[in-house]
């Protein structure tokens, strides 16, 4: 039996999607040590798994890049909070690693201390690691876009010229940024990085949680990079009773867990469907149900739901393009209309639309008309959610990510020589 230790940043929108990867691998007779919210506790050793809670300095350094105005200022603003959650999160790592002491470290793709300690014991020892990636892969391709914006992929010389452009612009700004990670990868023994896009390609393996045709075709795919389809692990939960009452075609709108101030969305879809057939059900997550006026009795406004169960009995998502709930809606074969709100939700949109699953409003560009335009178009893209449905299917899942992790550790068994 191998011991691995799965270590996640503080956020449930990159624990759950490992879950399912968590309990593949407990079943193949591992050890399985899930380093994550404090909070969790419950719902991780509920699963048979082990939990470990992560440091209460990273937990209290909270992301706030939705009060920055532009998006290059929210990514500089998201960067200096995975910045300074790294050198809690080394030792936060190395503490881990002597009492738990295992054989494989496979870290979230955000938490850049832990990786920096992974890859300083690899170069000493020889033993392999991993790293999993719940959201666009932001590494430069031919065939790929400039990672930010939500371009579609190029198909001219234009297009490419603009996207090199772009990626300039990006490394540009997070030069300091960069500068300032590798000064502590050197701390650890950490080689230095070649750029902002290595970070994702210096694990042995990349479980990268999505897979085309949501995902653009790479020309080819990055090395030790593997799309092997969402992760769609959820609390258990059971749709309300009232869910089913209601008349279809039903709309389920649904917003940020992490508070994003993206409440217009929610004002947005009700006015839009106020007239429309059928019925609308919002949850408001992050934000005070109260705050908004149902248009109709057709219509239920809420904190919460669990979505796993809710979202296969609607006709339409509308979200803000958080890569949980959007993936999840696809993978239930339910189009999305997505209305981006920061980070790297205009990725998410515009794979939706390019995939054929779903549309996407601007967020510059919403309006009452527009979403509602853009609801009709994405509720007929069905047949395309449910292409993009079976296509996560054949992906692999949590089964290939075992079958990955565990080459890891015959390769980390292996009798070679550790490296001085």
């Amino acid at each position: 039996m191998s011991t691995i230790l799965i270590y996640t940043s503080p956020a449930r929108g990159h624990l759950y999607p490992m879950m399912d990867v968590a309990l593949a691998m407990r079943d193949a007779g591992h050890r399985v040590v899930v380093q994550t919210l404090a909070a969790e506790a419950e719902r991780v050793t509920a699963e048979g798994l082990e939990h470990r809670a992560i440091a209460a300095e990273i937990e209290a350094l909270t992301l706030d890049d939705y009060r920055q105005g532009s998006p290059m200022r929210q990514l500089r603003a998201a960067f200096d909070c995975w910045l300074s959650r790294a050198p809690h999160e080394v030792d936060d790592v190395r503490a881990a690693r002597a009492e738990v002491d295992p054989d494989l470290l496979l870290v979230d793709a955000n938490t850049w201390g832990a990786a920096a300690v992974a890859e300083a014991e690899a170069l000493r020892t020889g033993r392999a690691w991993a790293m999993f990636l719940p959201y666009a892969l932001p590494v430069p391709s031919p065939t790929t876009p400039a990672f930010g914006p939500g371009f579609a992929p190029p198909t001219n010389a234009a297009h490419r010229l603009r996207d090199r452009l772009v990626w300039a612009v990006l490394n540009g700004a997070l030069r300091e940024p960069v500068r300032r990670l590798q000064s502590l990868r050197a701390q650890v023994g950490a080689p230095p990085l070649d750029g902002y896009a290595d970070l994702f390609l210096r694990a042995d393996v990349l479980l990268y949680r999505t897979a085309e045709p949501f995902e653009y075709p790479r020309v080819p795919w990055p090395r030790g990079v593997h799309a092997i389809g969402p992760g769609l692990w959820a609390p258990a939960g059971e749709a309300p009773q009232w869910l089913r009452d209601l008349p279809r075609p039903r709309v389920l709108v649904s917003v940020s867990t992490e508070l994003q101030e993206d409440g217009a969305i929610i004002e947005a879809a009700l006015d839009a469907l106020a007239d429309e057939p059928g019925s609308v059900v919002v949850t408001t997550a992050a934000l005070d149900p109260g705050s908004f006026q149902p248009p109709h009795d057709r219509a239920r406004i809420v904190r919460f739901l669990p979505h796993a169960s809710v979202i296969p009995e609607m006709d339409l998502v509308v979200t803000h393009g958080g890569m949980g709930t959007t993936q999840r809606a696809l993978a239930a074969g339910v189009p999305v209309c997505v209305v981006p709100w920061g980070r790297d939700q205009s990725e998410s949109a515009r794979r939706a639309d390019v995939s054929g699953a779903g549309t996407m409003v601007p967020r510059r560009k919403l309006t009452t008309g527009s979403l509602r335009a853009a609801m009709r178009e994405a509720r007929a893209r069905r047949e395309g959610a449910q292409r993009v449905a079976e296509a996560f299917r054949d992906a692999g899942g949590a089964g290939r990510a075992v079958e990955l992790l565990e080459g890891l550790l015959d390769r980390s068994h292996a009798p070679t020589a550790a490296i001085a």
